[in-house]
């Protein structure tokens, strides 16, 4: 597992994506991500899949970075999630 990367999903969800949607399991998984700082639960699943790939497409050490900077903001003042 990865620290930057899409949330690695349960075998159960996986057996319901469409082609498309497994896109998303082309990297190695990771504990914080572009959906963890975008909003989280109040995003639809559509939504994640879509962040997850831009991340893909867009993957760097820039982006990373920024990622972790926005967790560290994200767990001081949480916001969507349960």
């Amino acid at each position: 597992m990865a620290l930057v990367g899409p949330r690695p999903p349960l075998p159960r969800e996986v057996a319901e994506y469409t082609s498309y949607e497994k896109l998303r399991l082309a990297v190695t998984p990771g504990c914080t991500g572009l959906w963890q700082v975008s909003g989280r639960n109040e995003l639809s699943f559509q939504e994640m899949v879509e962040l997850d790939l831009k991340y893909i497409r867009n993957s760097s050490f820039k982006l990373d970075v920024q990622i972790l900077c926005r967790t560290v903001f994200v767990i001081l003042i949480p916001k969507g999630a349960y």
